[in-house]
Formats: C-alpha cells, sequence, structure tokens
C-alpha cells in the first residue's frame, strides 16, 4: 500500500521532468520583424555578479520627459525586441532601459546554467541589477529613482518578481505573464493521457495530488538545474499596491488565458487587464 503509490509518484515525476529540461514555446513571430531602436551600449552586474549587457535609448529630445522604463524581453529573444513594445513610449517622452538577460544576447552564461522557459533566481538576478543600474542612472542625472518595469511573457515573470523589494518601482506591465507552479501543474494536467494508460486513475486524482506531484518535480528540477523557480503567484499575492496592467493573448494556445486572470485576481488595486482579442502567445502588440 506505500510501494505502489510511491512509485506510480516517482514515474510522475520523472516523466514531468520534462516539462522543465526541455519543453519550448511555440515561438510564431519572427525575431526580425520590427525595426530595433538604437540605444547607447551600457553594462552592469546582475545581483550575482555575473555582468550584463544593455542600451539605454534616450526619449525623443523634442517632448518632455516622463520617466525611466526598464524592459524585460521575452525568452529566445534579447533587449532589442523593445522596439517591438516600447517605441510608442520612447516618442512620448520615456527613456527606456533594455538589458539582456543571461545566456541571451550579448550576455554570456555560467557553466552548467541552461536558460529556459522558466523564470530562476538567476533570472531575476538579472533583473534587479537592471533596476538598479537605472536608478543609478538616474541620480547621477540627478533625476528621481522612480522606475517602471514592462515585461513580456518569462520577462514580465521576473518584473514581477523582483519588484516585490524595490519600492522605487512604480508601475508594472506585464504581456503573457504566468506562475511557474501553477503554469506546470496545467501541463501535467493537460497531458497526463500520453503517458497515463488508465484514464480513470488521471482523470479522478483529487486536486492534492496535482499540486503534490508539482511541488516534487519543481524541487527535483532546482536539484538537477541548481537554481530555484520562484512563484510568481506567491510573490503577486504579496504585491504593495502599485498600478500594473495585465496583458494576454485570448487565443493563447501555449499558457492559456486563465494563466493572467488569476494572477490578476490575486494583485491588488489599482489593476488592469486587457485580454486581447485574438492574439496568440506575446503577439497582442501585432494585432
Amino acid at each position: 500500500l506505500v510501494i505502489i503509490p510511491l512509485l506510480v509518484i516517482r514515474k510522475y515525476v520523472r516523466i514531468s521532468l520534462n516539462l522543465m529540461r526541455s519543453t519550448t514555446p511555440p515561438l510564431t513571430r519572427n525575431p526580425l520583424d520590427y525595426e530595433p531602436l538604437v540605444g547607447e551600449p551600457v553594462s552592469f552586474p546582475a545581483f550575482d555578479g555575473l555582468r550584463l549587457h544593455g542600451m539605454l535609448v534616450r526619449r525623443r529630445p523634442d517632448v518632455p520627459r516622463r520617466g525611466m522604463v526598464v524592459f524585460a524581453h521575452e525568452f529566445c529573444a534579447d533587449m532589442h525586441s523593445c522596439a517591438r513594445y516600447c517605441r510608442p513610449l520612447q516618442q512620448v517622452g520615456y527613456d527606456i532601459l533594455a538589458f539582456d538577460f543571461r545566456g541571451h544576447g550579448g550576455t554570456p552564461c555560467e557553466p552548467g546554467y541552461t536558460p529556459r522557459q522558466w523564470v530562476t533566481n538567476l533570472d531575476v538576478d538579472d533583473m534587479r541589477g537592471a533596476i538598479a543600474f537605472a536608478q543609478h542612472w538616474l541620480e547621477e542625472q540627478g533625476l528621481p529613482r522612480e522606475v517602471a518595469l514592462f515585461g513580456i511573457s518569462r520577462g514580465a515573470c521576473a518584473a514581477i518578481l523582483a519588484a516585490r523589494d524595490v519600492p522605487d518601482v512604480r508601475a508594472i506591465i506585464s504581456d503573457g505573464v504566468y506562475s511557474t507552479d501553477t503554469s506546470i501543474e496545467y501541463f501535467m494536467r493537460r497531458w497526463a493521457y500520453i503517458y497515463a494508460k488508465v484514464g480513470v486513475v488521471y482523470e479522478n486524482h483529487p486536486p492534492a495530488f496535482w499540486r503534490m506531484l508539482r511541488w516534487l518535480m519543481v524541487l527535483c528540477a532546482s536539484r538537477e538545474q541548481r537554481c530555484t523557480f520562484p512563484s510568481v503567484r506567491k510573490a503577486i499575492a504579496r504585491m504593495r499596491p502599485m498600478p500594473m496592467l495585465f496583458i494576454h493573448g485570448e487565443r493563447d494556445s501555449y499558457l492559456p488565458v486563465a494563466q493572467s486572470r488569476q494572477l490578476y485576481a490575486l494583485a491588488p488595486q489599482p489593476k488592469f487587464m486587457w485580454v486581447a482579442p485574438g492574439a496568440r502567445h506575446n503577439q497582442a502588440v501585432v494585432l
């Protein structure tokens, strides 16, 4: 009675670990489908000391300054994707700091770490380093240290996780955000039929079983990949009040809009949500 359930759980965990190892999102856009913005090259340390590369895009000189936006790109992109999302902000008076997460663009990756679509503590270190650099630059210019964060998919996860402990973050825009724990649980339920032979069994697992399985799987993945996978869901539930805009594609077949709706429900006021009609993952800006 003890050994058989443990063997079943072990099999589930071993199979489910593939979600953390190799599953990649179906990127439907061409990474060069926009005109790049020209910025001043910058370099700064992440919170763990790794050197990150980025660029500072100044606002249009003929408009009044409105603030600083730190842009966090999506998985498998780089800092230049800020042109797709931030060009209108730059044109109306915002300075933009964009940077490459580790293992993306011009930022190297330390040996033994492979970036994946699931946000890790190392990605949060990168985001916190970018915020600290933006604040230092603002101080040098004699400007307030206040910044806004604009993150796409995994970048949005890192932005929310980093913002919780930085009082000078005044607003967050997230496009396609999700929480690793609830997303993993969603994928395990969605794909269980591929591996489970007895449908009546996996279709009737209680919710507590999936939560326990998800916890075990994330724990094993953390040990295997030598990093942690923080929960956006837990962070946003403890977020101090600030304006937050949630964007999600209505036809996102990779991460359903329910992922953003759940986080939106947990976020404090003031908050706003736009479900982009007909848009897929990371495609709201195109439509």
